[in-house]
């Protein structure tokens, strides 16, 4: 029987995708929900696996576009069994000569005579050898090569990378964006972890990071300045009475954007889970175009790099992004004390089109005071 290889549905707006890496090749047998392909869309990477176990069939190649529930392959699961018991045939098929007569031949195995499926498998090793690319780490397919010399390497972009500088291009063409930067005294934060850090693992099963402050922080500004939270629509501006924030990914595939959703309504439990299932997602290739849609604010860490300021591209149509930096001990002045503290810098970009300089500058303050006094958020002050 004929099992049908089809492109999923892979959000409201993909309707087309592009073929990337080609894990199976055709005439190989492959067992049920092992990973055949690549797909390659203007959002994500999502590996396509097997349907049924059986001989695949492929009609398409390396960087063909193709149409969400187009039929690209069949699986022929009747064609399993005797591929599968051929290597256990071939022991007994061996003639029982005597011992002496063995010793008398030292022929090379090779050079044995061989029945037709021994000979028919010996041929495609054979070629398969011959079809291998010379240079390492270069696809077989046609399509998006890699070419390389002893001055330069070229590779041609994914659909994904593709998208991201198209988008990154027309946000910076598009809106008014501006940065403005503050500074955040880590102390509270990082005492309240570490005071709790025990426990909190013991009773979660998850480590408290950072990440969950400044989500709680984030949200509790944008509930007092509405304009940063909202978007534009043509000639409209649109308030969005939900708070779905976007947490920044970077991958060797590209940088993905998970929405934590509804955010005011999850624990600090919640939102460590949540962060940790979608980074392991990201990294995998497993998340979903429905997971990383909808967002109304994201949050980018760029200390985990080492970067110590930065100013962040806007996700579109969002109106706002926060920037997240190395936590580096500095000398300020506290009380009229100069002390020594775990300093950060922040950084908020907005489009000026919706948000005026002093709502900017007065949201990132008061994510400031949220991070220093944390117990600001937890009583809800």
């Amino acid at each position: 029987m004929k099992v049908e290889i089809k492109i999923p549905k892979m959000g409201e707006s993909i309707v087309e995708a592009t073929i990337g890496s080609i894990l199976k090749q055709s005439g190989q047998i492959v067992k049920a929900d092992e990973e055949i392909l690549e797909i390659e869309t203007e959002k994500v990477n999502q590996v396509l696996t097997a349907p049924g176990a059986g001989l695949l069939e492929l009609s398409v190649k390396q960087g063909d576009v193709v149409k969400v529930d187009q039929v690209i392959g069949t699986i022929e699961t009747d064609a399993k069994a005797p591929k599968e018991e051929k290597p256990a045939e071939a022991p007994a098929k061996e003639p029982t000569a005597p011992k002496e007569e063995k010793q008398k031949e030292p022929v090379p195995a090779e050079s044995k005579k061989m029945d037709l499926p021994e000979a028919r498998k010996k041929i495609d090793q054979t070629l398969a050898e011959f079809s291998k690319p010379s240079v390492p780490n270069v696809s077989p397919e046609p399509k998006a090569p890699t070419r390389s010399s002893s001055r330069e390497t070229r590779k041609k972009m994914t659909k994904l990378r593709r998208v991201i500088a198209e988008k990154l291009v027309q946000v910076k063409n598009e809106t008014a964006m501006l940065t403005t930067f503050n500074e955040v005294d880590m102390s509270a934060v990082m005492k309240m972890r570490e005071e709790n850090q025990e426990m909190f693992q013991k009773k979660h099963g998850i480590k408290l990071g950072f990440m969950s402050f400044f989500v709680k922080a984030c949200v509790t500004a944008l509930q007092q300045f509405p304009d940063i939270n909202a978007r534009i629509d043509k000639d409209e501006i649109v308030y969005q009475h939900f708070y779905d924030i976007g947490i920044a990914v970077g991958t060797e595939k590209g940088l993905f954007v998970p929405v934590i959703r509804n955010a005011d309504q999850l624990s600090y439990a919640e939102i460590e889970k949540s962060l940790k299932n979608f980074a392991e997602k990201a990294r995998s290739g497993t998340i979903s175009i429905d997971e990383m849609q909808g967002g109304t604010f994201t949050i980018t860490n760029g200390g985990v790099y080492g970067s110590m300021l930065s100013t962040p591209i806007l996700n579109p149509p969002q109106s706002g992004i926060l920037g997240m930096h190395n936590i580096v001990k500095r000398a300020v002045v506290v009380n009229d004390e100069i002390v020594i503290r775990p300093m950060m810098y922040l950084a908020l970009s907005y489009d000026h089109r919706i948000v005026d300089g002093k709502e900017s500058i007065s949201f990132l303050m008061q994510i400031k005071k949220n991070l220093e006094e944390p117990a600001r958020v937890l009583l809800d002050l």
